[in-house]
């Protein structure tokens, strides 16, 4: 099979996203410097290709940077989308194993060289902490399998850090899974969903999933509220401080 960025083009706007993404050369951590190099080059050389051949007016595309850890690099990849001048831009080749402070610098290093003007999205992003993160250096938008990943197999976030629903001391738990939500599942308890885990029941990793979802949703309303009421650096530091407390 070949895919071109003409054809990866053809493929978002025949589907019609409101936000395509041009192709680009991902690649793992950690790579040799020679690697990193031509990944970073041949993504913006397809970027360029991707935006020649993108066509939609009613559909934004954004271009995607590589570079590794390596900071100069990242600048070397966002000078070069820069002068393209997409409608956003995205930070790729990040949470692929990498420790999370390594990603952390990595995003320091990038930020500073893309529009302020423009959205910045960081790719396959990530656990609460990572978002919330990301956001105090310059991100955007996020997206992640992670919610409904970790919903199918048990796992659930809190405002206390996450719980492993199929441990046994939530089988007779009658409390939710985190009163702090309103969503409207959230009145079922831990045993109860719990059961459905051990009983093989898909309703289980449905309402886990759905759980999820709903606090990753609360989790951005409430830091764009931040923002907006210039409070960040206080909600950011509430939240970090009760998810480094005992998971449940």
């Amino acid at each position: 099979m070949e895919l071109t960025p003409e054809k990866s083009v053809e493929i978002q706007e025949t589907i019609g996203s409101d936000i395509a993404m041009v192709l680009d050369h991902l690649i793992q951590l950690p790579s040799s410097q020679n690697e990193l190099e031509d990944a970073c080059d041949r993504t913006t050389r397809w970027a360029k290709r991707s935006r020649d051949a993108h066509n939609r007016d009613d559909q934004i595309q954004f271009g995607i940077l590589q570079g590794g850890l390596d900071p100069a690099l990242r600048k070397r990849s966002a000078d070069g989308l820069v002068e393209l001048d997409f409608p956003g831009y995205a930070i790729g080749g990040l949470s692929v194993g990498e420790p999370p402070p390594e990603m952390y610098a990595a995003i320091d290093c990038t930020t500073p060289h893309l529009p302020t003007e423009k959205p910045r999205y960081l790719m396959g992003v990530g656990r609460p902490e990572d978002l919330l993160q990301a956001v105090r250096r310059g991100i955007d938008m996020f997206d992640c399998v992670m919610p409904t990943r970790n919903g199918r197999n048990g796992s659930g976030f809190t405002d206390a850090g996450p719980i492993k629903l199929r441990n046994l001391k939530h089988r007779y738990d009658k409390s939710p899974i985190d009163p702090n939500m309103k969503h409207h599942n959230a009145h079922l308890s831990r045993s109860y969903l719990r059961h459905l885990f051990m009983a093989g029941e898909m309703l289980g990793p449905i309402l886990l999933s759905l759980h999820n979802l709903a606090y990753y949703h609360r989790l951005m309303s409430e830091a764009r509220a931040a923002i907006e009421t210039d409070c960040y650096t206080e909600f950011f530091t509430k939240r970090m401080s009760g998810w480094q407390s005992k998971p449940a």
